[in-house]
């Protein structure tokens, strides 16, 4: 007896699946409360000021580079001083150093290349006083405090909101795959069938052949289902996040495991282009959707 396939969207499906998507993630965002960028915005403009008045308004930047280097919230602020920000990990690689603490302590040409770095890429539109050697005046400090401290808050927030989206999806699959009577199992490393959680189970995010995958599912019929959860704020975006990655993992998985023995799958909300999903449905990716699990339970039990 031949296994039921898995789902595969037709164009017209596809828009009204992208349609749903796209409301979903409208009613979300609207919903979100702008008191978590207050909060930290209020944080990051203490913080800022902190940092200008330990530096004399980054007249003794290089004096008390080690006092703000080995402080993590003035040493966050200081990032902020390039127009654009460095990360922290362009900035290691910039200045040639480690961010650690103890290894600035013992190294102090090392910390003043970091300083150095920041100052070559000094935003001269938030900071213009030191670029012009003089003092600032009092508007252009606060002005500074309040565009950085923005872009600080800015940048938090996004990053959260990334990371709890994704931490949301899997919960919810998770939820959902148990309530249709999966059984979880604890995460381990996937390099054969036999390593896999038993049928008819699954577990949370773990190495699946050579790439890591969210949630890996045993299938009733024996054949593995590994998981992708992916959340697009914008259809650019998608392109990353479900071409570049979970397709790309498919065809991976495909070839480690096997075709026949292994269904790439990704649960999908937020923002995509119709043509990524069609690309990435012909590279073997299976797709779900976050706000209608029905067909995945529905190939799941079909599987039985």
């Amino acid at each position: 007896m031949s296994r039921t396939g898995p789902p595969r969207w037709t164009d017209e499906q596809l828009d009204e699946q992208l349609a749903k998507a796209l409301e979903a993630f409208r009613e979300e965002r609207l919903r979100e409360p702008v008191e978590q960028y207050l909060e930290v915005f209020d944080d990051y403009a203490a913080n800022v000021r902190s940092l200008l008045s330990e530096t004399d308004n980054l007249s003794r930047l290089t004096d008390a580079s080690l006092e703000t280097l080995t402080d993590p919230d003035l040493l966050e602020a200081l990032r902020y001083l390039a127009g654009p920000p460095i990360s922290a990990d362009d900035l290691k690689t910039l200045a040639d150093a480690s961010l650690a603490p103890n290894k600035l302590r013992e190294d102090l040409k090392m910390a003043a290349r970091v300083i150095d770095t920041i100052l070559a890429s000094l935003d001269t539109k938030r900071f213009p006083w030191v670029a012009e050697g003089r003092p600032p005046r009092d508007h252009e400090l606060s002005a500074a405090a309040m565009a950085s401290a923005s872009l600080m808050a800015t940048q938090r927030v996004q990053t959260n909101r990334r990371n709890q989206a994704k931490t949301d999806q899997e919960e919810a699959v998770k939820a959902y795959l148990a309530d249709i009577g999966l059984t979880e199992a604890e995460p381990r490393e996937i390099n054969t069938h036999g390593e896999a959680p038993a049928p008819g189970s699954f577990c949370g995010e773990c190495l699946f052949g050579h790439r890591k995958a969210d949630i890996v599912v045993q299938l009733h019929d024996g054949s593995l289902m590994p998981i992708e959860c992916k959340v697009s704020n914008s259809a650019i975006n998608s392109v990353k996040r479900l071409n570049n990655d979970a397709a790309a993992k498919a065809v991976a998985w495909i070839d480690y495991f096997g075709r026949g023995q292994t269904v790439p799958s990704a649960v999908l909300s937020g923002v995509f282009k119709k043509n990524n999903l069609r690309q990435a449905q012909d590279a073997g990716l299976t797709i779900f959707w976050a706000h209608d699990l029905g067909p995945l339970g529905d190939f799941i039990r079909s599987r039985k």
